[in-house]
């Protein structure tokens, strides 16, 4: 967690007053119809807005790509894969400068997103967030950067240049552990969440190169998460395991992104495949699993592990953003998918619409969409999910995703990443600084007692 210069804290605070005293409103929610295009993207507009306040990194004295406290930089990462998202469906290029100018600030001398700011708490899946928004700008054709400067397509080659020598075979007969440096707490914990989002880049670059060694690795990776157990035969996502035992034991709490990152990698290897069996079957049998996340019979997204019991913390608030980004994204790569995934999004966005009538204005959105009301959350989260969803019906409007060889510009670099990885200054980390951590308590009794089932 960095500091926050008085400038951001001020920023902050006038925010949090100014969206707090209007929390109460009695108006009207967003206008939704999303039978009309138009109000869809003043939908995403307004959410997309209500989240770009938070950010103060473009400001002088600030520092480019980094959220204040209290977000971390993984957040930051999932939040302008989000902006890119909103340029494609919506072509309105309000936040493509300060989305270009934070990539490239936090992208690293190994062009890989190790930025030194990061290294005393930069895990696998914090840097894969950084990598995905990267691989969609390269497969939607978000403006490239200037010639000198890194490409989209070179940093999520270069992410996965970096994690694919982190395999560790030393325990669990493979898989990446949570974290990068073995003095930071979380070390032996395999997540899923950090295999899902190396799957899910290497998946992606297949797609986009041809090059069958990124679809080795994304085969293995799926290979290794399956026979360890977090993705059950039900397709049910675990969280993840502790290598100390050999992976034996199994966190089973369950979220939305876990299913989502996987989703998004098993429907580009079905692509990539032509439509193979086995990856058509994988991804039928997520869509079906999705149904954990979806509210009784009314087809509304909510976090299952914690918003009924109100325990979501400020990370797990944007979990939401990335299954309804990957849904969507799923329909194009495997169209067979249309008919179960959009009903999903169209009653999640409306449900989304309606929470979203806090603040002064009456459109701040709030996390839980089940309420039909606007439920006091506030933050990047709560806005990323409601732009995510509501954009993400727009989705048969737009193009696939490009590849190299059907229009995509971007240039890549096949040695992009190849680094040692940088020197950390090591400290104790809480589980807020991880995307996807559990909670503190949880990581204790990994490292404390036996096991658990």
């Amino acid at each position: 967690m960095r500091l926050l210069s008085r400038r951001s804290h001020s920023v902050w605070a006038s925010l949090l007053l100014l969206t707090l005293m209007g929390a109460q409103s009695l108006v009207s929610a967003i206008d939704l119809n999303l039978d009309d295009d138009a109000s869809i993207k003043r939908a995403a507009k307004i959410a997309a807005s209500g989240m770009t306040v938070f950010y103060t990194g473009h400001l002088p004295g600030d520092v480019p790509g980094n959220l204040p406290a209290p977000y971390y930089w993984w957040e930051a990462g999932a939040m302008f894969g989000a902006l890119i998202d909103y340029w494609y469906y919506t072509g309105d290029s309000t936040w493509n400068d300060i989305t270009i100018q934070a990539m490239l600030h936090q992208a690293s001398p190994s062009t890989n997103f190790e930025p030194r700011n990061q290294t005393k708490s930069e895990g696998n899946d914090d840097q894969g967030f950084w990598g995905m928004a990267a691989m969609s700008a390269a497969e939607r054709n978000f403006p490239n950067p200037p010639a000198d400067q890194p490409q989209w397509l070179e940093l999520a080659q270069g992410v996965f240049n970096s994690q694919a020598p982190r395999w560790d075979t030393t325990s669990c007969g493979g898989g990446l552990k949570w974290q990068f440096f073995t003095l930071n707490r979380g070390y032996n914990y395999k997540n899923t969440i950090s295999n899902g989002c190396f799957f899910n880049i290497a998946s992606r670059l297949a797609r986009y190169t041809r090059n069958q060694t990124y679809a080795d690795w994304a085969t293995k990776s799926w290979e290794w998460t399956e026979r360890i157990g977090l993705i059950t035969p039900t397709y049910q996502f675990y969280d993840g395991t502790n290598d100390k035992l050999n992976c034996t034991e199994l966190n089973r709490i369950q979220w939305t992104y876990n299913a989502g990152v996987h989703l998004l990698g098993a429907a580009n290897m079905y692509n990539y495949t032509n439509g193979d069996k086995i990856w058509r079957d994988r991804v039928q049998g997520i869509v079906e699993g999705l149904r954990t996340f979806f509210f009784e019979e009314t087809n509304i997204m909510f976090e299952v592990a914690c918003e009924g019991i109100n325990t979501c913390d400020i990370d797990q608030r944007s979990f939401k953003a990335y299954l309804a980004r990957w849904m969507a994204a799923t329909t194009q790569l495997a169209p067979f998918t249309r008919d179960l995934i959009m009903p999903k999004l169209r009653a999640s966005a409306a449900a989304a619409a309606k929470a979203c009538t806090g603040g002064n204005n009456g459109d701040t959105c709030g996390h839980k969409w089940t309420t039909g009301e606007f439920d006091g959350s506030i933050g990047v989260g709560e806005q990323m999910a409601a732009m995510e969803v509501f954009q993400s019906n727009l989705i048969a409007k737009v193009a696939p995703p490009v590849t190299e060889s059907t229009g995509g510009t971007s240039k890549g670099d096949p040695s992009a990443g190849v680094r040692e990885d940088p020197v950390p200054e090591l400290r104790d980390l809480t589980t807020a600084d991880r995307a996807g951590a559990w909670t503190i308590t949880a990581v204790s009794i990994v490292t404390a007692i036996p096991g658990w089932s």
